[in-house]
Parts: C-alpha cells; sequence; structure tokens
C-alpha cells in the first residue's frame, strides 16, 4: 500500500553536529551511508560521547560530506564552526576548540563507511518522522514553527493521507522505499532533552519537551531496522509491507 513519499533525507556526519540534507544516499546496514560515522569521545565518561546533552552548542557546529560516497573511505568531512570558520575532520585546533569550550578532553574516533555501531548510532539504524505528525505537534503546542531537524531524524515521510501518528501503528510492520530499500518498525522514539534546542542557534525551549511528555507520553517519531539495503533518493516512494 502506497503511503508516502521521501520528502527529506538527512545524516550527520559528526555526531551531534548539525547534519546535512542529501537528495540521494546509500542505505547501509546500519543506516544512512555515513550517518554518525564521526565523532567525540567524551574521556571523562567511561565510553560516552560528546553530545547535545552535555554541551548544546555542538548543533551549531556543520558537518558535510564533500565528494562521491565511496565504500573504501568516507569523503573529506567539511565542517563549518559557528564562527564561519572551515575545518576538515581531524583538525587538532577544532579539537582543542571544543575541549576548550565543552570543559571536557576529548578524543575524535571514527568508523569504517561498511559498518558504524550502535552508540555513535542512535539506539536503532533509522528515525522517521511523518509531516503530518509534524504538523500536529505544531498544534499541541500552539507553535507555528517547530524546525523538524529538532528530532535529528533521518527520514522524513510526506504522507498521502495527513494522519497524525500513523507510524505508531507500523511496529512490527515493513515499508519499501523506492526500488530497494526495506525497512522494519521497532518502537516509539522517546525523547530527551536534546529536542529543546533549536538545530542551529542552541537556543531553548524547555517547552516543547514538556508538551510531548504531556500530551505525547514523550514519544515523537518511530525508530526503524535496516532489512535490504540501497539507495534510496528524496521523492522515493513509500509502501507499507503487512
Amino acid at each position: 500500500m502506497l503511503v508516502g513519499h521521501i520528502k527529506e533525507l538527512v545524516r550527520h556526519p559528526v555526531k551531534s553536529f548539525f547534519g546535512e540534507s542529501v537528495q540521494e544516499t546509500q542505505v547501509m546496514d546500519y543506516g544512512l551511508y555515513g550517518d554518525r560515522s564521526h565523532a567525540f569521545l567524551d574521556k571523562t565518561r567511561e565510553d560516552k560521547f560528546l553530545t547535545i546533552t552535555q554541551f548544546p552548542e555542538m548543533v551549531r557546529y556543520k558537518a558535510r560530506f564533500s565528494g562521491e560516497e565511496s565504500l573504501d573511505r568516507y569523503p573529506n568531512v567539511e565542517i563549518t564552526t559557528p564562527e564561519g570558520r572551515t575545518a576538515a575532520w581531524g583538525d587538532e585546533e577544532l579539537t582543542k576548540e571544543l575541549e576548550a569550550q565543552s570543559q571536557r578532553e576529548l578524543s575524535p574516533v571514527s568508523y569504517t563507511p561498511t559498518h558504524v555501531p550502535i552508540g555513535p548510532i542512535e539506539e536503532e539504524h533509522l528515525q522517521l518522522v511523518t509531516d503530518a505528525s509534524l504538523e500536529k505537534l505544531k498544534e499541541l503546542t500552539g507553535k507555528q514553527m517547530i524546525e523538524h531537524r529538532r528530532f535529528r531524524p533521518n527520514l522524513c515521510l510526506s504522507l498521502i493521507e495527513k494522519n497524525p501518528f500513523i507510524e505508531e501503528t507500523w511496529f512490527g510492520k515493513r515499508m519499501k522505499i523506492g526500488r530497494e530499500v526495506e525497512i522494519q518498525f521497532l518502537r516509539h522514539c522517546e525523547r530527551c532533552s536534546i529536542i529543546t534546542y533549536h538545530p542551529e542557534s542552541a537556543e531553548r525551549d524547555a517547552s516543547l519537551l514538556k508538551t510531548v511528555a504531556k500530551e505525547r507520553q514523550n514519544h515523537f517519531g518511530v525508530y526503524a531496522s535496516v532489512i535490504k539495503t540501497g539507495t534510496v533518493r528524496v521523492g522515493d516512494a513509500a509502501y507499507l509491507v503487512v
């Protein structure tokens, strides 16, 4: 059954940095190509990564891949700082800047294009939100503008029938996207303080999380796992498979 089309594809080459929208990419076993493939280990906490929760200013750093996707090695990771400076992944000055501002000792880590583990990747391979659910959330909060990137989704789905939160009835079902990709819906995405920070300015709005907690049992968006890999594109049809 055709339920919608892919409206936006978002990946985050550096964990907790502002990510990039792409028109086309590969869906790997772990999710979108290169998603959270680079991260900063927080050496003040055992086996933990530095995230927006500890250092909200991370959202003001923008990361993108510059070049063609390859399974042998990643394209260059281009980072733009809040001041507009451009740096490459591994830039020691960038690491020192983040250490000074976060007041933590950091260690840059990266993974291969063929495997990014859960940890830097969120709790599951992919997170999906729908346009209808976002519009309903605007109604619930009384806010006309809610930047969907607060929720850091990978897949934004435009529904044919605008039924808010219909995606929460899809758990256990599969979805075919385009000609190749297939995913399986698993569970709710439970929200935390990250959504309170504007994804570009880092300004905080605690009321959003309060509304999601009160009206939505702290759920917004759904998690899915990858069943079949392949190419995914903006505009691809999405079919729900029973």
